[in-house]
């Protein structure tokens, strides 16, 4: 492989490792505070998956990189402006509602990927993606029908629902963002095209919010950047908790 495509994969690595590692963050952060038990258990399982799927993408781009670098090294020692998720993933849990249309954005987005990363050229990245896409298309089931059941619930759950989309929808567009290194990687059949999605997702959730009661906001100013490095401060104080015992102890071993 080409430096140069080297390089543009080590690109698309990251910014699915990076969705994957924060996303699951922000869940573990609910271990011990769900509403119920079992709630506690089945977020806790979520964010299990996607650890899962970030170590063996973070693992891979260590490799492609070639610099010594692995998923731990990648997750542990980079600063918040090195990171490129996506910026949905790194927004506050807020309460339940929020947290589970958060992660049936991200699922509506990440299973049409996956399943188009299991086509992928790269045997390695199909592979990867290939056992994610049994893992998404629960978390897509489990997400979505949480929606539907706190939209089309109480007044309070319905309010509450409404709040969530008012504040996670202005961060939609940036999911779908594809830089030059992403495009390229397009061209040559390793990675789906991100623009190409966005007309299925859009008719996906359409039909979730549909069946929940629910309706779009108005017109919102969409919020952009995580795929170059620009993120809101609730990524860095993110960082500081589940970087710290490894930036503490840097030569540690487990």
């Amino acid at each position: 492989m080409a430096v140069e495509n080297n390089q543009n994969l080590f690109s698309a690595l990251i910014q699915l490792g990076d969705d994957a590692l924060i996303l699951s963050q922000r869940l573990c952060e609910w271990s011990g505070h769900a509403p119920t038990l079992e709630l506690d258990i089945s977020l806790s399982n979520l964010a299990l998956d996607l650890v899962g799927q970030a170590t063996l993408l973070l693992n891979y781009a260590g490799e492609v990189e070639g610099t010594g670098r692995n998923g731990d090294t990648l997750a542990y020692r980079r600063d918040h402006n090195e990171f490129r998720n996506c910026l949905i993933v790194e927004q506050p849990n807020g309460d339940f509602g929020q947290t589970v249309l958060r992660h049936f954005f991200y699922s509506a987005y990440a299973l049409p990927m996956y399943q188009g990363l299991a086509k992928s050229t790269d045997e390695h990245l199909a592979a990867i993606a290939e056992k994610a896409i049994k893992e998404l298309r629960y978390h897509f089931e489990y997400s979505s029908g949480w929606v539907i059941r706190l939209g089309d619930g109480t007044e309070e759950s319905r309010t509450r629902m409404l709040k969530a989309l008012d504040w996670l929808w202005r961060f939609i567009d940036d999911m779908f963002v594809e830089d030059a290194a992403w495009s390229d990687l397009v061209d040559a059949n390793v990675v789906p095209s991100r623009k190409g999605l966005r007309e299925e997702f859009d008719a996906t959730v359409l039909d979730v919010l549909s069946r929940a009661g629910l309706e779009l906001p108005a017109q919102v100013w969409p919020i952009t950047g995580g795929r170059e490095g620009r993120h809101s401060e609730h990524l860095s104080l993110l960082l500081a908790e589940m970087q710290v015992l490894s930036r503490a102890h840097p030569e540690a071993a487990w």
